[in-house]
C-alpha cells in the first residue's frame, strides 16, 4: 500500500498542439531537412521555450528582424502568429529564400480585413497591444486602416471615422467570454458594424477553454502547460480562474511547480496551451507520481482532425506530427 497521498488529475482534452503549431514545426524540421541547417526564424516559431529550444538545436536560427540574416542562401521563415505585409515585401528585396509559417486560421483574419478595406470600411481589431499576431493583422493594411481595441472601456472611447463604414475582427488566441463582451459593445455602440462570417477565435483556443471551464469549478487546482508569452496559454488561466478554480498557475515546466501549494489537495486538473507539447504534459504528471499516489482520468470535450498542408516548396518532403 503507497504512503504517498492520493490525488485525482483530470486530464483535459482537447490540450496542447493545434493543427497550426504542428504545421508550423513542420515547417521549420522539414525546411532543415530540405535546405540544411542554418534555418533563419523570425521571432520564436511558437511561443513556447521548450519547442523553440529544441529547433534551435537542430539548426534553426530565431532572429528579430532580417538584418540578423548572414547567410542569404539560407531559407527564412515567419513564425505562426503572421507578419506585417512589410516582412515578406523586404525578404523579397533582398531575394531572401521565404517560407511563410502563418497559421491558415490567421491568415483567415487578414483576409477579411483586406476584403473590409477595400469595400471602404475601417477595421475595429480586438486583441492584445504589442502581440505578434496583433502586429501582423495591423501590419496588413496601411496606417489608420485597422484601430485597435483591448476592452469595453476602449470601445467605450474610441473615436471611429465613419461609424457606417466600420467592421471588426478578433486576434485568434482570446478568451471567448472577453471577447464576446467586447464585439457587445462594439455592435450596441456602432449598430451597422460587420463581423466575420465565421467566428475569429480558433477552434483549438474555444476547445481547451471549453474543456478548462467543464472541470474548473469541481477541482482544488488547475496547472496549465504553456510559456509565459503565450496567449492562449495565459487565457485558460484566466478561463479557470472565471469558472471557480481556487488555485490556477501557468506553469511553463514540472520544475516550476509551486509543491507547498499542493499539500492536502486531492483533487487537481491539467491542460496544455495550444503551443505546449505532450511531453511537458507527462513531465508534469511524472512529477506528481513521484509525490503522490496518482489517478489520472481524462476530460473530454471534444475531438479534434483539423490538418493544414505545409507551403507548397516543403510538400515533397511533408511528414505528419498530428499525433505528437
Amino acid at each position: 500500500m503507497s504512503s504517498r497521498p492520493p490525488l485525482l488529475i483530470l486530464l483535459c482534452a482537447p490540450r496542447g498542439f493545434c493543427a497550426g503549431v504542428v504545421r508550423a514545426i513542420d515547417i521549420v524540421e522539414k525546411a532543415l531537412e530540405k535546405y540544411g541547417a542554418p534555418v533563419y526564424v523570425r521571432h520564436e516559431i511558437v511561443h513556447n521555450k521548450y519547442v523553440v529550444d529544441g529547433l534551435r538545436a537542430k539548426g534553426a536560427v530565431f532572429i528579430g528582424n532580417l538584418d540578423e540574416v548572414v547567410l542569404p542562401a539560407a531559407p527564412v521563415i515567419f513564425s505562426a502568429h503572421g507578419v506585417p505585409k512589410s516582412v515578406p515585401a523586404a525578404a523579397n528585396a533582398r531575394n531572401l529564400i521565404s517560407i511563410d509559417a502563418t497559421c491558415p486560421l490567421v491568415t483567415k483574419v487578414h483576409r477579411e480585413c483586406a476584403i473590409h478595406s477595400k469595400r471602404g470600411r475601417t477595421i475595429i481589431l480586438v486583441g492584445h497591444a504589442g502581440h505578434p499576431e496583433v502586429v501582423g493583422t495591423v501590419g496588413q493594411l496601411p496606417d489608420g486602416a485597422v484601430l485597435l481595441v483591448e476592452s469595453v472601456e476602449d470601445v467605450e472611447r474610441l473615436v471611429a471615422p465613419d461609424a457606417a463604414n466600420l467592421a471588426y475582427a478578433t486576434q485568434t488566441t482570446l478568451s471567448v467570454d472577453d471577447t464576446r463582451d467586447i464585439i457587445a459593445a462594439l455592435t450596441a455602440r456602432f449598430p451597422a458594424i460587420v463581423g466575420p462570417p465565421r467566428e475569429d477565435i480558433c477552434y483549438a483556443t474555444t476547445n481547451r477553454q471549453d474543456a478548462v471551464k467543464q472541470v474548473s469549478s469541481g477541482v482544488e487546482a488547475m496547472l496549465v502547460v504553456g510559456s509565459a508569452n503565450s496567449s492562449n496559454s495565459q487565457r485558460l488561466k484566466e478561463v479557470a480562474e472565471r469558472a471557480g478554480c481556487p488555485y490556477a498557475r501557468l506553469v511553463p515546466r514540472a520544475v516550476d511547480i509551486d509543491w507547498p501549494q499542493f499539500k492536502g489537495l486531492r483533487k487537481i486538473a491539467i491542460t496544455a496551451g495550444a503551443s505546449a507539447p505532450e511531453v511537458l504534459v507527462d513531465e508534469m504528471i511524472d512529477a506528481f507520481r513521484e509525490r503522490f499516489d496518482v489517478t489520472v482520468e481524462t476530460v473530454a470535450t471534444a475531438s479534434e482532425d483539423m490538418f493544414f498542408p505545409l507551403p507548397r516548396q516543403l510538400r515533397e518532403t511533408q511528414v505528419s506530427r498530428a499525433t505528437e
